[in-house]
């Protein structure tokens, strides 16, 4: 099977050609923002994060900033720092530049303040923008596609309809060559020995129950247990109960496909099949982990709605529940609430769901990328900020 997409010099394939704007420090935001705003085809890939960490998490978000820098759907990057941020902004440089895209920077500081930092950002994204508007899609094969999943909003619907949904997708998609990477640790906790069950070797499947381990011995070090947090309380409003109950849902969308390896919050996959990533539930920075393993398109499930998107990457909204698709109709792309009122089968529902990912990935638009809902992203950080 093949598609149209953008290769990039380092083999890659893109289902996007934008000109990233990566600040590498919270302090640089505006300025990146701003020259988004005043240039076209430039995503502005906006975080919380670059400085007064502890050298661990600086470490952990320079890899971050690389691995965004590094994903197939920009063609280009500009990168705005501030000048004396934590983050090894010269590393992030570096890196980038081996994939063979254009990159550019500009440093806030050195040219003398925010309107001027402005004014060679805008000069510096359109130089780039042309030099990459002009790339045209090519044929290749469907294994070229990496696709991220994730689920939020849940309900009792994202378990027995968007879910499942989902896992059909990533079951042909492995089928097919592809790579797919899912993560949510904490929504594994009371199912890891099911995903056990499916490790390539034991060594993965030790790996499978450290990072539940690690995250739950995170939780405990504050002195609470999870409940107000997971499931958090829409969740539980919409009919779960347990984190054990939500996780039983929350893995099926991984398919049933063997488990590769898992991988660190910064990690990215170096062959094909199927991934884990060791993520917080939380969306935004779940969704960036996905980017930052390079993936191109992102399947995601819902019951209640979450309408959450990414600047880089388009977001598919399989929805579980029929009452919320009607209800944030403009939001959700898929209406996977026809398995519950028995109109169509999962199978069904997942065919659909596939001929729309295959179209998403040659360039049709989602419903999130065409009211701009692409905005949201932060990066994970373990350690406190000082």
């Amino acid at each position: 099977m093949k598609f149209q997409g953008y290769v990039r010099a380092d083999g890659q394939i893109g289902t996007r050609n934008y000109v990233a704007i990566i600040p590498s420090v919270v302090c640089a935001n505006e300025v990146a923002a701003d020259i988004a705003h005043q240039t076209i085809g430039t995503q502005a890939v906006l975080h919380h994060q670059g400085c007064s960490h502890t050298p661990p998490d600086l470490e952990h978000v320079t890899k971050a900033l690389i691995g965004l820098g590094k994903n197939p759907n920009a063609g280009a990057v500009l990168i705005v720092s501030l000048g004396c941020e934590g983050v090894d902004t010269d590393l992030f440089e570096a890196e980038v530049r081996k994939t063979g895209k254009p990159v550019e920077r500009v440093n806030i500081q050195e040219v003398g303040g925010t309107s001027k930092a402005i004014q060679q950002g805008v000069d510096k994204a359109q130089k780039l923008y042309l030099q990459i508007s002009g790339q045209l899609r090519q044929e290749v094969e469907f294994s070229g596609l990496r696709m991220g999943i994730k689920c939020g909003a849940s309900d009792t619907t994202s378990g027995v309809a968007s879910n499942p949904v989902i896992g059909y997708v990533t079951d042909k998609l492995i089928d097919e060559g592809s790579t797919v990477i899912f993560g949510e640790t904490t929504e594994f906790i009371g199912a890891e020995h099911i995903l056990q069950r499916r490790a390539r070797t034991p060594e993965v499947a030790a790996d499978i129950i450290r990072i539940v381990n690690e995250m739950e011995t995170r939780i405990k070090a504050v002195g609470v247990d999870m409940r107000k947090g997971q499931p958090t309380p829409g969740n539980i409003e919409g009919g779960l109960t347990t984190i054990e109950e939500k996780s039983l849902g929350a893995i099926v969308k991984s398919g049933t496909r063997t488990i590769e390896g898992v991988l660190s919050y910064t990690g990215i996959p170096d062959h094909s099949g199927l991934w884990i990533k060791d993520t917080p539930g939380k969306e935004i920075e779940a969704v960036t982990a996905m980017a930052i393993a390079g993936a191109s398109v992102i399947c995601f499930s819902t019951g209640r709605g979450a309408p959450q998107g990414f600047p880089l990457v388009p977001v598919i909204k399989i929805c579980g529940n029929p009452l919320t698709f009607e209800r944030m109709i403009n939001d959700m792309d898929i209406n996977a609430g026809t398995i519950i009122t028995g109109e169509q089968s999962i199978e069904e529902v997942g065919e659909e769901t596939f001929k729309k990912l295959y179209r998403v990935a040659q360039g049709e638009t989602t419903k999130g990328e065409a009211i701009r809902y692409t905005r949201s992203l932060d990066i994970h950080c373990l350690g406190p900020a000082i």
